[in-house]
């Protein structure tokens, strides 16, 4: 049996289909806005309290603990998970040491080391990068389970009322640090 004109155009016309749809899903997630607004069930609810132990350096002006609690209401807070070992929190560091020293009077960032098995590499990691903002360490993985850690660097911005205004999977850049404490400052 021969196939008619039509049936032969309809097999040549599917690789064109299947390109159009592909072109239009690519568009489409292109178009989707900031991969590290990663949805949060978090965002607009109270901030989850933790108390960690703070690392040596700052404990002299922040005591033993860090209660998220004891800070809230003040000022909005930023708080950072992340980890010595990761290479992208190693890019973010001096941007957030660098917020810190111009808004740290308007603005608390708290650093909260996870998945670190190694307390020496965290506290190098902090001297490396002159970091000044208090950060504790979250021995046993409970922030990162109530904040829903995904990934290092995570970074969830909590209003002044206490509640999160927002969460950002993976390194701040400028522009995105400056939109995030735009919002509160």
């Amino acid at each position: 049996m021969k196939r008619t004109f039509a049936a032969q155009a309809g097999w040549r016309l599917w690789p064109f289909a299947l390109l159009v749809v592909l072109g239009a899903l690519l568009f489409w997630g292109l178009r989707r806005g900031d991969p590290g607004a990663l949805p949060s069930v978090l965002v607009g609810k109270p901030a989850p309290d933790f108390t960690l132990p703070t690392f040596a350096p700052y404990r002299a002006e922040w005591g033993e603990q860090i209660q998220l609690s004891k800070y809230l209401g003040r000022k909005p807070i930023l708080v950072n998970l992340w980890a010595s070992w990761c290479v992208p929190c190693r890019d973010e560091a001096p941007l957030l040491e660098a917020a810190w020293r111009q808004y740290k009077d308007r603005l608390l960032i708290l650093g909260v080391n996870v998945q670190d098995t190694n307390p020496g590499a965290a506290l190098g990691f902090i001297q490396e990068f002159g970091l000044s903002f208090p950060s504790g360490i979250d021995t046993n993985g409970r922030v990162w389970i109530d904040y829903g850690g995904y990934g290092v660097p995570e970074t969830f911005l909590i209003g002044k009322d206490g509640k999160v205004l927002y969460r950002h999977a993976g390194p701040l850049n400028p522009a995105t640090l400056q939109e995030l404490l735009g919002k509160v400052l």
